[in-house]
């Protein structure tokens, strides 16, 4: 039997936290051999995981890399900020045939790993020229930095991905590379829509609670809804977040302690969240334009939502609008004004929402993890097959 090609695939995050990534390693790891570097993981039966440290910058080195990426030093400060040159001397014995890099920061780190005739995969989970380009002292601090990176190593690719059309498109315009599109999409599950209470319809909306979100808009929302609606909000916040987005939960709560309609529900598991809110009827996502890759969003909960079979609604998000209308499986609002959809959602009624959930029934067969894995494979075979090595 023909020995497996080896894969290492690079992720600086937690993978117990990181849906995207934890799909790459599904999808690839019966073909392959695999070795995963991360910040964590819960242990997949076949796969090698190198877990590496995660903790926070000293202050003094934290003061460094702004002075070196200040003053555009930029390969001194990679080094600094992700400090992990030990892991070429760990490497130095061992061969891939192909190294998986996710986002920007791993891609620097999987060009020093590189051997022979290794392959190199890219997957850009955003856009990383213009991340957080609404906030100042990031685009003071790193969009330099992650233009440089883009300019310096995505010509060193063999092949790369991201999550839709807009940021393909980009990539393509400012650094000439043509990437794949493997959407956020969980795996296909067997459901059947619910019927809808028409006296009591259930909004759910779930997600990272991040100030950048602006998630108190959707009480605006709900204040103009009627009394047949209600919202949960099932939150999680990051690991290593700061005490101010620490706090935004507390924030959140505190607004809505005399709103009946609204409700803050403990979070679950990653692969738990279709089956949690599959009892729900609408799943909502307003999103305000604040930024480039805001305005491109196609996330997780979209494709979440269509896998629980529930209307959609939604504020119109470039990418997540254009899937919505093609399926017709909700309502997007005319603008980003908060009352503007709920002023859609406040339309619909009993027929109209089950209408909805039988499109995002449809919409399922199409719109799944499955459908990425055989596009990723594919991909990942035809580079596989290229003799061409790195230089």
């Amino acid at each position: 039997m023909e020995n497996k090609k080896k894969i290492l695939i690079i992720s600086f995050s937690n993978l117990k936290h990181d849906a995207r990534v934890n799909r790459q390693v599904n999808f690839l790891k019966e073909k392959y051999e695999l070795e995963v570097v991360c910040f964590g993981a819960n242990d997949t039966k076949g796969v090698v995981y190198n877990i590496i440290d995660q903790s926070p910058l000293p202050f003094i080195k934290k003061v460094w890399s702004a002075f070196l990426l200040f003053f555009r030093f930029y390969k001194a400060a990679y080094h600094v900020l992700h400090h992990y040159d030990f892991l070429t001397k760990e490497y130095k014995s061992k061969s891939f045939d192909l190294i998986l890099a996710n986002d920007i920061e791993s891609l620097p780190l999987a060009v020093q790993l590189l051997k022979g005739n290794t392959k190199l995969f890219f997957d850009a989970h955003e856009f990383a020229p213009r991340h957080f380009e609404d906030k100042l002292i990031w685009r003071i601090f790193f969009q330099g930095f992650n233009t440089w990176m883009c300019a310096k190593y995505l010509p060193k690719t063999d092949g790369m991905s991201t999550v839709c059309d807009g940021l393909a498109i980009e990539y393509n315009k400012l650094f000439g590379v043509e990437p794949i599109i493997i959407t956020n999409a969980p795996p296909l599950v067997n459901l059947v829509p619910t019927e809808v209470d028409s006296s009591k319809i259930r909004i759910i909306h779930h997600g990272v609670a991040n100030f950048s979100r602006k998630l108190e808009n959707m009480f605006d929302i709900m204040d103009g809804l009627d009394d047949r609606f209600e919202l949960d909000l099932m939150l999680i916040t990051p690991l290593y977040a700061s005490a101010k987005t620490k706090g935004y939960i507390d924030f959140l709560k505190e607004k809505i302690k005399d709103n009946p309609k609204i409700n803050i529900i403990p979070p679950v598991k990653g692969h738990e969240i279709v089956d949690k809110i599959k009892a729900y009827d609408i799943g909502l996502f307003h999103l305000e334009p604040i930024n480039f890759n805001y305005t491109h969003a196609l996330p997780n909960k979209l494709f979440e939502f269509i896998q629980a079979r529930l209307a959609v609604a939604i504020s119109p998000s470039i990418e997540m609008k254009k899937i919505v209308e093609q399926y017709n499986c909700g309502v997007v609002a005319k603008d980003f004004n908060p009352m503007n959809l709920a002023s859609a959602i406040q339309q619909l009624n009993k027929e109209k929402i089950e209408l909805f959930k039988k499109n995002s029934n449809t919409a399922s067969q199409q719109l799944n993890a499955e459908k990425n894995e055989q596009l990723l494979n594919k991909s990942l075979h035809s580079i596989l097959s290229s003799n061409q090595g790195h230089e």
